[in-house]
């Protein structure tokens, strides 16, 4: 048997091979891919038709003073120019300052230079830029404003009115909106830059709410289906704009900011699905709701119009293991008015609980392999220079006679992996627990930055998180007590997995370090309570004296082969077979039997 100690060349490219598949598994779980992560190399969207000035268009540089709406939720201004959207701020919420390290500035989603937002209109064949038109203020109170803006054609008309975090906008002009245009520059709001970078993207339904998409990709492009709204989120807020009629041949782009206070910019354009309503007056009306909201899901659903798919809590069973039981799990231990931290460490405990059978069968099934590990190694070493089939039939002899079955070690590994998924996407993206301190960490969904470095690491950053640490530590050890059950391969070139084993929680330190707080602090409760099974079944629970008679007693009995191994064995009989006439067809001696 090959006893290897190290890594040869050959296990050196295995482990790269295995580095990079690991690297690519942890950025797609991150966070939907980006095209544009490293280069802004996306191609523009075409540009609409230029507007024909009028003699309502704004002299350059042109600026009224803005109309205030104002309610417990929002803070909005409307600026004269452009008759637009300039100023939003969630009032029940701070966004994140570096200076201080703290939440404490307002959070504004639109800051009067981040965004533009326009209205194409057809006026009697003309085509104006609502972004170019002066708009005077008709009527207002403190939730409501009704502006004008005269034309060639006639007046234009835009009327805001502000309800709870709703601003409905509605457009009356004597000629059709033929398009809409939106840029948008999201501000950083949050400590952790690169994890909200990768949550900023488009999320939209299709089809009266048949179908729903996010999209993360350099361009966007949904012009043959109707969209009904389309939202530009970040990690825990987003600005959602729906047309009553839908749009139509909606396109768009976006692309990172490298440093700055802004994330991402992007930009839509989309044509109204219907464009022809009128009213008692006879002038052709539009109308459309803005939608400035945190990722709050009770808020969202109560909407009914699939806004709570923009909460990225995974897809499929993923996402209903989130939202049927995590999240409510720690709503009802929210209730005790128990702190943050220790409700991850309660809910750690429930899962390990519910996960304790599992575990028990996969911990036994190690202890059965360590103990026919002699027969196994002796049955590689009586055919360590036979066909790699032969041997490995072999082995899986020796695995039925003793009563093991290798997929029964799978498959707890297996069944765990949901529950994996559905915590990664559960930390960073649960609003309750942005800003909720524990210990030294001071936002659960950031990651902690106690100990900050001098300069800067590749992949690890300009900190070192102590729950981070302290987790990789916990692996470490676990790894240690585990290692001893692990088997090596005897096939040459094949890499030394216990070596393996010990390097990949150095790799996880590098994904922790920028991950959330709280999902690092749950994998170190989780890995520690880990060590405590595992203890106290190897002392407690099984009796490898015990385990090695039941072993002895299933050789006695006649064992039935299970579907699986037959399987197995078959598909080794027809690769064996397959061989042999491989090599009587180059004219090669036939291998000695052993």
């Amino acid at each position: 048997m090959q006893d290897s100690k190290g890594l040869d060349k050959k296990q050196l490219i295995n482990f790269a091979l295995l580095s990079m598949v690991l690297f690519g598994f942890m950025l797609y779980f991150m966070g939907p891919k980006d095209e544009n992560k490293t280069k802004n190399t996306a191609a523009a969207v075409a540009k609409p038709t230029q507007p024909i000035p009028s003699a309502a268009v704004l002299p350059a540089g042109t600026v009224g003073a803005p109309v205030l709406l104002e309610n417990q939720d929002l803070r909005i201004e409307i600026t004269p120019k452009g008759g637009e959207v300039s100023y939003v701020e969630l009032k029940k919420f701070k966004a994140y300052n570096k200076k201080t390290d703290q939440d404490d500035l307002p959070l504004q989603l639109f800051d009067r230079t981040n965004s533009q937002f326009g209205l194409t209109l057809n006026l009697n064949g003309k085509i104006i830029d609502s972004r170019g038109l002066l708009f005077t203020v008709v009527q207002a109170s403190p939730t409501l404003v009704k502006l004008s803006a005269p034309s060639d054609a006639g007046t234009i008309n835009f009327t805001y009115e502000l309800k709870g975090n709703d601003l409905k906008f509605l457009v009356e002009s004597p000629g059709a909106v033929s398009e809409v245009k939106w840029e948008y520059k999201v501000r950083q709001m949050e400590k952790g830059q690169s994890q909200e970078q990768s949550h900023s993207e488009f999320a939209y339904s299709l089809n009266n709410l048949k179908t729903f998409d996010t999209d993360a990709r350099s361009e966007l492009s949904e012009v043959e289906d109707k969209t009904d709204w389309l939202a530009i989120k970040q990690q825990f807020f987003t600005a959602i704009l729906a047309p009553d009629a839908g749009f139509k041949k909606m396109t768009g782009n976006q692309e990172i900011i490298e440093k700055d206070i802004y994330l991402k910019k992007f930009n839509v354009n989309a044509e109204l699905a219907d464009s022809n309503s009128k009213n008692s007056a006879g002038l052709q009306t539009a109308g459309f709701t803005w939608h400035f909201l945190p990722l709050d899901l009770p808020l969202l659903k109560s909407y009914n119009k699939n806004y709570d798919e923009i909460l990225p809590l995974g897809w499929s069973f993923i996402g209903g293991m989130n939202r049927h039981l995590l999240i409510p799990l720690y709503n009802f231990l929210t209730s005790f008015a128990i702190p943050a931290g220790w409700i991850i460490f309660l809910m750690t405990i429930v899962i390990k609980i519910v996960l304790s059978p599992i575990m028990y069968k996969q911990h036994k099934l190690s202890a059965m392999m360590k103990v026919i590990r002699p027969e196994i190694d002796e049955v590689n070493a009586k055919y360590k220079d036979a066909d790699p089939m032969k041997k490995q039939k072999e082995v899986m002899a020796v695995y039925r006679k003793a009563g093991v079955n290798q997929l029964a070690g799978c498959l707890p590994s297996l069944i765990q992996i949901p529950i994996f998924y559905a915590l990664f996407r559960f930390f960073p993206n649960l609003l309750d627990l942005r800003g909720k301190q524990f210990w030294f960490a001071k936002d659960l969904t950031a990651y902690d930055d106690v100990i900050k470095l001098p300069f800067t690491i590749p992949f690890l950053g300009d900190h070192l998180s102590i729950f981070a640490i302290a987790c990789t530590i916990v692996i470490l050890i676990y790894t240690m007590l585990t290692a001893g059950n692990i088997q090596q391969p005897t096939q040459e070139g094949m890499p030394n997995m216990k070596v393996l084993m010990y390097i990949f929680p150095i790799t996880f330190l590098f994904f922790l370090n920028t991950a959330s707080s709280g999902l690092s602090w749950y994998y170190f409760v989780s890995n520690a309570i880990n060590i405590l099974i595992i203890l106290v079944i190897k002392y407690w629970i099984l009796d490898e004296k015990k385990i090695h008679a039941q072993i002895q007693m299933n050789k006695e009995k006649p064992k039935k082969e299970g579907k699986f191994q037959q399987k197995m064995r078959e598909m080794m009989e027809k690769a064996q077979e397959q061989q042999k006439i491989n090599e009587k067809s180059k004219g090669l001696p036939p291998k000695p039997k052993k």
